[in-house]
């Protein structure tokens, strides 16, 4: 019988997002050396959220090491943090259906999360939800539209609850920003920009270019925050893309051939109730220096009809320097890693915790009969699968233009909400 008090949560995926580990074999370099999601995990069954812990991944012999990073950088920093997890598949397997085989270990009312390559996201989303467990994938849920409309009538249909973690609803900067947004009347322009240095062209290698592309992997965070001010107010008409080459496909990175360093997204929008017009721009890239101040260079502007916002997420006029790594400027507001003067794990009012604990408690309220999926749908605010449909949307008339050497795409609704992409020009 299910616990609705607590929460037992199978993470599909054992990378940097997730534990910290990389796919070189080595710990994290980047702003995530013990990941996000199971330190999190951890700390909320700590807190009485959470109960039974798994993790799947596609090798078992990963996980001896993984076992030995988290004990020493997690249980042996933070205190009373019990790291025991069940891992599929065994230690001395390979299986890339593993996920199967640990969400059939679960039970109705359970939940999974998803930090593993883009491409795999729908199957694995779709065999829980078919099986009444609720799901958290990262960004971007899915790379077709197609698959992103099935997934939110799959969800309908098996009454459980599909979020994608778009953790930056959560930064109070954002959100405050958004409602604001909201208020200023049409918006005429849009611009984002975010990135990653060179060096995550490693840590990607497996999958990038191959599996998906940066505009996937990082448009999609601004995308979505667009998207999400725009509720109501606008939609988008037409998507056309546009990319830089070079660095990655080069030495050392030796990326397959024709990944993207660098994309950009030109999107038409029309207002709604004025019919005007307003242009986005949406850029991303892992082309960036290595030796940057900031692990993701990260900003957007929005000009509207009565006002305008700016936003610089990666400079929050915090900065650390030292003789070993120079001056770095940090985020704690998204993770903070440093422990309490007991302690104690103490980055509860991160943004990037958050939004896991935010689906810990929608998926325990859905349980126990406190909140219904339609009310879950229904709040904007919530990233569900049913609220993020446009974000995927224009990500994939992007690749679509990009492989179509340039041409523009339009986006459709037809009466039922249902949306469909088709070539233009």
């Amino acid at each position: 019988m299910v616990d609705f008090k607590k929460l037992n949560v199978l993470m599909v995926g054992t990378g940097e997002y997730t534990t910290g580990w990389t796919s070189s074999g080595t710990a994290s370099t980047s702003d995530k050396k013990v990941g996000v999601v199971g330190l999190v995990m951890f700390d909320l069954r700590r807190r009485g959220k959470v109960n039974h812990l798994s993790l799947a991944g596609t090798n078992g012999t990963k996980f001896p090491a993984i076992r030995e990073h988290l004990q020493k950088n997690i249980a042996g920093v933070y205190r009373d943090m019990d790291v025991s997890v069940q891992t599929f598949p065994g230690d001395n397997q390979k299986d890339p259906q593993s996920y199967k085989a640990a969400i059939e270990s679960l039970s109705p009312g359970d939940a999974i999360t998803i930090f593993t390559p883009d491409s795999t996201h729908y199957e694995i989303a779709l065999y829980a939800v078919q099986r009444g467990i609720h799901v958290l994938v990262a960004k971007p849920a899915v790379k077709l539209l197609a698959h992103h409309q099935t997934l939110v009538e799959e969800a309908k249909r098996h009454n459980v609850v599909v979020m994608v973690e778009h953790h930056k609803r959560w930064d109070p900067v954002y959100a405050d920003a958004v409602a604001r947004i909201r208020k200023m009347g049409d918006f005429g322009y849009y611009y984002s920009y975010m990135s990653q240095p060179k060096k995550q062209l490693w840590t990607f290698k497996d999958w990038a270019g191959r599996d998906s592309d940066i505009s996937y992997y990082l448009n999609s965070h601004h995308i979505d925050i667009h998207c999400w001010a725009m509720e109501g107010l606008a939609e988008p008409m037409s998507v056309t893309a546009s990319a830089a080459t070079g660095t990655a496909t080069s030495e050392p990175y030796k990326c397959v051939a024709g990944t993207e360093d660098t994309i950009t997204l030109v999107t038409q929008w029309r207002s709604i109730k004025t019919g005007n017009l307003g242009t986005a721009i949406y850029t991303a890239s892992w082309a960036a220096p290595l030796g940057s101040d900031v692990h993701s260079q990260q900003y957007f502007h929005c000009m509207s009809a009565g006002g305008e916002v700016r936003v610089d997420q990666a400079h929050r006029g915090y900065t650390v320097t030292t003789d070993d790594a120079g001056q770095n400027s940090y985020n704690p507001l998204y993770m903070k890693y440093t422990a309490d003067d007991d302690g104690y794990y103490s980055g509860q009012n991160g943004y990037g915790y958050q939004s896991l604990e935010a689906f810990v408690d929608v998926c325990r309220d859905v349980n126990a009969g406190r909140r219904t999926v339609a009310e879950v749908d229904k709040n904007s605010g919530n990233p569900t699968i049913r609220n993020t449909t446009i974000t995927t949307a224009i990500l994939e008339a992007g690749r679509i233009s990009l492989d179509k050497e340039g041409k523009r795409v339009g986006l459709f609704q037809n009466g039922h909400g249902e949306w469909r992409l088709e070539i233009l020009s």
